[in-house]
């Protein structure tokens, strides 16, 4: 089966943004810009006290997408049992990586940066930036997770804790 026609994404839907993050559509507006009439989604990204109106037709384009399926969640959560893989590449270079992946809106590239960057209590300390990048991708799997099991943000981060927690150090 292949999906050519733009995915219809309906007010209430929770969308993935890969900027952003878990979003709700709040309604799809017409508006005129530049002298065009422009259909657009709005969406509220809560926790962020943010709203962003994103052309319909665009949508697809730009890497927004439907919540994953508890499949891919759980696969995520298989992710983060697995061992860290850390490159022997600068810093610089790796937080390069991780931004991509964190902003990729893929919850498996998004899985593995919390896989490589979680720290247990005994190991080093992760400096400014590590944990930076770290909560960054924690909470957009945190949503997600929270979004697709339909649990709040408190039980999807007591879910991925205890995955973490429980991974072979």
């Amino acid at each position: 089966m292949t999906k050519t026609k733009k995915p219809e994404f309906r007010p209430n839907d929770f969308v993935v943004y890969p900027a952003h993050g878990v979003g709700k559509i709040l309604s799809i507006e017409e508006q005129v810009i530049a002298g065009m009439s422009l259909e657009l989604f709005v969406i509220s990204f809560e926790k962020d006290k943010m709203t962003l109106r994103v052309p319909t037709n665009r949508a697809t384009e730009i890497g927004m997408r439907s919540l994953s399926s508890p499949d891919v969640v759980n696969k995520a959560l298989e992710t983060l049992k697995g061992k860290a893989r850390v490159k022997r590449a600068m810093w610089s270079r790796r937080a390069q990586e991780y931004e991509q992946k964190i902003n990729s809106g893929d919850l498996m590239a998004i899985a593995e940066v919390v896989r490589d960057l979680h720290r247990a209590d005994d190991q080093r300390e992760q400096s400014y930036s590590e944990r930076q990048l770290y909560e960054a991708a924690l909470e957009r799997l945190t949503r997600e997770v929270a979004a697709v099991s339909g649990v709040d943000e408190a039980g999807a981060q007591k879910k991925v804790d205890e995955v973490l927690l429980g991974r072979a150090a």
